[in-house]
């Protein structure tokens, strides 16, 4: 999938579930792909595994410490000028209190609620499995 001269990214997520409600946050107008809906996460530096990454990515985006439980399946979007490959994984608070530093919003959302959101478009993969996953419909 990845096209000649454009750098496939690695992107952690997190897919974070309270009383039954999954965190989306949502791009802050200043951000690429402004005021779309994501799993919150970032980008994989030179030298770190994808879990550490996330674990560093939520701590700062979001001033929470989370463990991670299981991966999901990874989603891969050609946005044209670069690609990403989505690396989804189902987490837990384990402290803080959610702060946001860089994006504009966020909302815990049911189920019902996830498809409705305008996300970016890697993460749609991401949510469809999610909900799946919700409803008992996978594993």
């Amino acid at each position: 999938m990845e096209s000649k001269g454009v750098e496939m990214i690695d992107v952690t997520c997190a897919i974070l579930i309270k009383e039954g409600k999954v965190l989306a946050v949502q791009r802050s107008k200043r951000m690429k792909l402004p005021l779309k809906w994501e799993f919150p996460g970032g980008k994989v530096e030179s030298g770190e595994s994808a879990r550490e990454c996330l674990i560093r990515e939520i701590r700062e985006e979001l001033g929470l410490g989370i463990s991670i439980k299981e991966a999901l399946t990874p989603a891969a979007y050609d946005y044209g000028s670069f690609q990403i490959r989505l690396l989804p994984f189902i987490a837990q608070i384990e402290s803080g209190i959610l702060q946001l530093a860089e994006h504009s919003d966020y909302g815990w959302f049911d189920v019902e609620e996830l498809p409705l959101l305008d996300w970016a478009a890697a993460d749609v993969a991401v949510m469809e499995e999610v909900c799946a996953w919700l409803r008992g419909e996978l594993f």
